[in-house]
C-alpha cells in the first residue's frame, strides 16, 4: 500500500482517487532514499512505474500552502514530446490536490505562447532539451533557483545528440538539492560519465536485468526476400494475428510513409508517426490509436521511447532496429504491467548478423516463425545449420582425410639436376578422355 510511504495525506488522497493500490518494485524501492533527500541513479524498464517513482518525492518535497510563486522549482527533463506530454498528464494527477502548478516546454509549439507560460512561473516545468535551451539563450527561462533535477530516459536524450544541452542545463540548476536520474538502460560509458558529473554521492538501483525485459512478450523472427516480400508479411500478419493495437517500427521516414500508404491503399486504418510530422499530427495519431479509432500505428524511432498505449499487444518491426537498447525500448510498448505481448521482427539476409548481436545482448534466442505461402529462403549462415550429432560425422571424416595424409607415403624427390618433363596434354575431340601419346618416327 501506498501508505507506507511518508507521502503528505493530499498525495495519499490523489493516490487512492486514482485506484493506485500496490506500489510496483521501482516505486517500493525508489520512493523511500528520494523522500530522504538521496540523489538516485535508476534503471527500470518501460512502463514498470518509474513515473510516479519520482513525480511523488518531488511533489512531497514542494508542496506546502498556496503562494506567489517566483522561480521554477523542479525541472523534469524528457526526450520526446510524447513523453514530456505524458508525464505533465501524471504531475497533475498526482498534484490535483495541491498549489502546485506544472508547465510543459517542447519544439513544435509556439514560442511566444511558451514564453507567456514561463513569465507565470510554474512550479514544476517539464520538457526537451532543445526547447528549453532556446528559452535560456532568449532569456525567458530562468532555473538559478531549481531545487530538484529529473532526467528521464537520460540513456535516450544522449542518444539524440542531447549531451551538450543537457549539460549546460544542469550548469544553470547550480543551486539544486537533490537529483534523480532514470533510464530503461544501464547505457554507454557516456551515460556513466553524466552520472558521475550530476550526481553526488547517489544510490544507484538496478530494478531489472536486460534479460528479464521482455519477460511478458513472446519475441519471434520471420525471414524475407526484400522490402516487398516484408510489406507482404505486414500486410498477412495484421489481418490474422489477434491483435488490439498494433505498432510497426521503421528505421526511416522515408519507409514509415512508404509502408502507411501501402497499408491504407489495402483498407488498413492506420497512422504515421516521425519526426517530420508537426505536434498537431502526431498528437492526432496518439489520440486516435489510445481511443481505438485507429489500431495500426505505423513509427520511427521517434515513438519508441514514451509511448504509453494501453492495450498496445502487438510490435512489428519492419526494419531490425540499430541496437540492443532500440529494441529493447521497441518491444517495451506491449507486454507491459505483467501483460502479454508479442513482438516480431522481420529478417532480410543482411540483417542477420544484427539479429545475432541482439540476441547476444538479451542473452535470449529469438523464435523463429515461418508464415505458410510466404516462407522466405534464407533461413540463416549455412555453418549454423549443422549443429549437435549433425556436425558429428562431417567432423570425423575431415579428421580421417588428415590422417591418411599423414600415412600416404612420400614422393621421391626428384634430383636437383634432373630436368623437369612438361608434356602439353593431349585431348580427345570429344573433350573426355586423354589420348595415349605416339612415339615419334623417323622421317
Amino acid at each position: 500500500m501506498f501508505d507506507q510511504f511518508a507521502l503528505h495525506e493530499r498525495l495519499l488522497k490523489a493516490v487512492a482517487e486514482l485506484k493506485f493500490v500496490e506500489p510496483t518494485p521501482v516505486q517500493v524501492a525508489a520512493i523511500p532514499p528520494a523522500l530522504e533527500g538521496r540523489d538516485l541513479r535508476v534503471t527500470a524498464q518501460t512502463g514498470s512505474g518509474k513515473t510516479a517513482a519520482f513525480v511523488l518525492p518531488m511533489l512531497n518535497r514542494l508542496i506546502g500552502d498556496a503562494v506567489v510563486r517566483t522561480d521554477v522549482r523542479a525541472l523534469i527533463l524528457l526526450p520526446t514530446r510524447e513523453l514530456a506530454q505524458q508525464t505533465l498528464k501524471e504531475v497533475e494527477r498526482f498534484s490535483q490536490f495541491t498549489f502546485i502548478k506544472s508547465a510543459m516546454i517542447t519544439g513544435g509549439e509556439d514560442f511566444k505562447v511558451q514564453a507567456a507560460v514561463l513569465r507565470k512561473v510554474p512550479d514544476i516545468l517539464i520538457g526537451t532539451p532543445g526547447r528549453m535551451i532556446e528559452h535560456l539563450n532568449a532569456g525567458t527561462l530562468i532555473l538559478k533557483d531549481v531545487e530538484m533535477l529529473i532526467l528521464d530516459e537520460a540513456d535516450r536524450m544522449l542518444d539524440m545528440g542531447f549531451a551538450e544541452d543537457v549539460q549546460r542545463l544542469v550548469g544553470e540548476c547550480a543551486k539544486r538539492q537533490q537529483t534523480l536520474l532514470f533510464s530503461a538502460t544501464s547505457g554507454g560509458s557516456a551515460l556513466r560519465e553524466m552520472t558521475a558529473s550530476v550526481l553526488r554521492d547517489p544510490l544507484h538501483l538496478q530494478l531489472n536485468r536486460i534479460s528479464e525485459l521482455s519477460e511478458g512478450t513472446r519475441q519471434q523472427i520471420i525471414t524475407a526476400e526484400d522490402t516487398a516480400h516484408k510489406e507482404k508479411l505486414v500486410h498477412w500478419l495484421l489481418a490474422n494475428e489477434t491483435y488490439k493495437k498494433a505498432v510497426i517500427f521503421t528505421n526511416t521516414r522515408v519507409q514509415a510513409d512508404r509502408l502507411y500508404g501501402r497499408l491504407v491503399a489495402e483498407g488498413v486504418k492506420a497512422f504515421v508517426l516521425h519526426g517530420d510530422k508537426d505536434q498537431k499530427d502526431r498528437k492526432l495519431a496518439i489520440d486516435r490509436v489510445k481511443e481505438g479509432g485507429v489500431k495500426v500505428l505505423v513509427a520511427t524511432d521517434v515513438a519508441a521511447r514514451g509511448l504509453d498505449i494501453e492495450g498496445l499487444d502487438l510490435v512489428i518491426n519492419f526494419d531490425m532496429p540499430r541496437s540492443g537498447d532500440e529494441y529493447v525500448h521497441r518491444i517495451g510498448r506491449t507486454g507491459r504491467a505483467g501483460a502479454e505481448g508479442l513482438a516480431i521482427s522481420l529478417i532480410c539476409h543482411n540483417d542477420w548478423n544484427l539479429m545475432s548481436s541482439i540476441e547476444r545482448y538479451l542473452k535470449q534466442r529469438f523464435e523463429h516463425r515461418v508464415v505458410k505461402g510466404l516462407k522466405g529462403s534464407y533461413m540463416g549462415p549455412k555453418n549454423l545449420k549443422a549443429s549437435g550429432k549433425a556436425a558429428g560425422p562431417k567432423k570425423k571424416k575431415d579428421d580421417k582425410k588428415k590422417d591418411d595424409k599423414k600415412k600416404a607415403k612420400p614422393t621421391a624427390k626428384r634430383p636437383k639436376n634432373a630436368k623437369r618433363e612438361q608434356p602439353s596434354p593431349v585431348v580427345s575431340q570429344d573433350g573426355m578422355a586423354p589420348l595415349k601419346r605416339k612415339k615419334p618416327t623417323a622421317e
